[in-house]
């Protein structure tokens, strides 16, 4: 063994991950193509990628890029506590690809490259081949389902830096960044078209994503069976928390295909409920009703007793992805989102005032993020 394998990085450990992540990664070339976006295969490595758009339309880019956060620490936790051999990393993957490629929608950008960014704790997290191949499945699983390659990515073990909480054992942080295109241009959305008047329109989420993580990990393990608590639903708290965030975009895609006016897109992570006060303008956002709020978060509420305020501030409460739009619009976005299948309620409206969200299914006014 090397010095430096002794030091930490450990090549012969890190290389067969590595090889299996580009493997995976040529499976999803040709996805971006039915967007007019083409990866130059003979220039495709681990470290970049070379792409093109060889359609008509006049276009613009958007890059995003998120970090999963501390949802990992979670499916860690179940893989090496469950006892079922599963390592939920085919759902972390999901989760990781969905977080940037959601982020995209709000620009009105389609997503059509993504890169993907791990660091672990030691070379042998990356050595667990069984880890590793649920974590290619999910990526190739979601670049296809929405139309974007992964021609590149980086994976590092960093044990000087990255030092998970017992008793988790070894994990990685993971983000990604997402390159989407706004073809033709000019369905570009800025926000700035957002005005009183305009509807508030919800989509349900899938439970939690990845947002209100570390107030899960920390009210689960002070419970006997932590993570494998029984939820009322029959899953374990575990379970419901690794549900995979939703992917919004073949809803936005088929809104920009109907040319439908949109004031602004908000995708609901960070600061649950209260993000719906995203502008800086004095607006206030009355909500009037909601969707259905998912087991996880009622059972926070009803069986540990979280503060409500606590629960709609930290939680997205049932709602994944938010679409303003004027009222005229409101019927037409309903009837596309549900032949679709998707799930949207027309949840309030924006007013002139104070900027702050009125929810009235609760009678509580949330303050605007970071308030």
């Amino acid at each position: 063994m090397s010095e430096y394998a002794k030091a930490g990085v450990d090549y012969s450990v890190l290389e067969p991950f590595k090889q299996a992540m580009i493997a995976a990664g040529k499976q999803t070339l040709s996805f971006p193509n039915k967007r007019d976006v083409f990866v130059a295969e003979d220039v495709m490595h681990a470290h970049g990628a070379v792409f093109e758009y060889r359609g008509k339309k006049d276009h613009l880019w958007c890059q995003t890029q998120e970090g999963l956060g501390n949802k990992n620490w979670v499916a860690e936790w179940m893989y090496e506590n469950s006892g079922t051999g599963k390592t939920y990393h085919d759902l972390i993957a999901q989760d990781v690809a969905l977080m940037s490629a959601n982020d995209c929608l709000a620009q009105g950008a389609l997503p059509v490259i993504f890169t993907d960014h791990i660091e672990a704790n030691s070379s042998e997290w990356f050595g667990d081949v069984k880890r590793a191949q649920d974590l290619a499945a999910g990526f190739v699983k979601i670049c296809e389902e929405v139309g974007m390659a992964l021609p590149a990515g980086e994976s590092a073990p960093l044990k000087y830096l990255i030092n998970p909480k017992a008793p988790v054992k070894n994990a990685a942080s993971f983000s990604g960044a997402v390159t989407g295109i706004i073809a033709p241009k000019k369905n570009v959305i800025t926000g700035k078209d957002l005005k009183p008047g305009d509807h508030i329109i919800a989509a349900t989420s899938s439970g939690i994503h990845s947002n209100g993580i570390s107030l899960v990990i920390t009210k689960a393990m002070d419970l006997p069976e932590n993570f494998l608590t029984k939820l009322p639903n029959g899953n374990t708290l575990g379970e419901e928390t690794l549900i995979p965030t939703r992917s919004y975009i073949k809803l936005i895609e088929a809104l920009l295909e109907n040319e439908i006016k949109i004031s602004a897109l908000l995708p609901a992570t960070g600061d649950g409920v209260g993000k719906i006060a995203f502008d800086k303008r004095p607006f206030t956002y009355r909500i009037s009703s909601w969707l259905p709020v998912p087991p996880l978060f009622t059972y926070f509420r009803e069986q540990l007793g979280l503060p409500l305020e606590d629960c709609l501030k930290t939680f997205n409460w049932g709602a994944g992805y938010y679409i303003f739009a004027p009222e005229g619009e409101v019927k037409k976005i309903l009837s596309i989102g549900k032949k679709i299948g998707y799930e949207l309620m027309d949840v309030g409206v924006v007013e002139a005032g104070k900027r702050e969200v009125v929810f009235e299914p609760e009678n509580i006014t949330l303050m605007p993020p970071g308030e």
